[in-house]
C-alpha cells in the first residue's frame, strides 16, 4: 500500500469506546431530561385585574356546545356516550330522533346565548343555554354530576324545547 507523500497519516490513538445505552432515535421520551419548567409565553397569571374564569363553568361551557352539536345533527351521538350516563344517553337519543333542534335550512348554524349554570349540591352542576336556530328559539338545560371511581363529570340528564 503506498501512501500519498501530500497527505497526513492519521493519528493512532487508543480505539473508540462505544456506549454501553442503546441506540434510540433522537426525540424519544427516555433521551429527554427537562430542565427547569418554561414560563408561559403569555402568563395570564401576571396580568392585573384579569377575569378568573371557574372551572366548572367552562365545562358545562364545553359541554353544551358539544350536546348543541349532537342535537342539531352536526355531530354523532356516539361521541357522547362516555360522557353521559346510560339513562341521559337514553333521553339524547329520544331527542336526535324527535328532531328537536334539527336546522331546516343548510346555511342556518345555531347560535348559542350565554351558558347559565348553577351547583345546587357541591356535587352537581345544572345549566341551560339559550339557542337560536334561524328565526326559531330553543332551550337546552342538563345537569352534570362526578361519577364513578375516577370521578368524571357525566351528564346524567338532558331536557330541550
Amino acid at each position: 500500500m503506498t501512501t500519498c507523500p501530500n497527505r497526513a497519516a492519521p493519528p493512532l490513538g487508543p480505539p473508540a469506546v462505544l456506549s454501553a445505552r442503546p441506540y434510540r432515535p433522537h426525540g424519544t421520551a427516555r433521551d429527554h431530561h427537562p430542565g427547569p419548567p418554561r414560563r408561559p409565553r403569555r402568563p395570564r397569571a401576571g396580568c392585573t385585574g384579569a377575569p378568573v374564569r371557574d372551572p366548572l363553568g367552562a365545562l358545562s361551557t364545553r359541554f353544551a356546545h358539544r350536546l348543541v352539536e349532537v342535537l342539531t345533527g352536526a355531530r354523532p351521538s356516539g361521541q357522547l356516550l362516555r360522557h353521559t350516563t346510560l339513562d341521559c344517553y337514553g333521553q339524547l337519543s329520544t331527542l336526535v330522533r324527535a328532531g328537536t333542534l334539527r336546522r331546516t335550512g343548510t346555511d342556518e348554524r345555531p347560535r348559542l346565548g350565554p351558558v347559565h349554570d348553577r351547583s345546587p349540591s357541591p356535587g352537581a352542576v345544572e345549566a341551560c343555554v339559550r339557542v337560536d336556530l334561524g328565526a326559531r328559539h330553543h332551550v337546552v338545560a342538563f345537569r352534570l354530576e362526578p361519577r364513578g371511581p375516577s370521578g368524571q363529570w357525566q351528564c346524567t340528564a338532558v331536557e330541550a324545547r
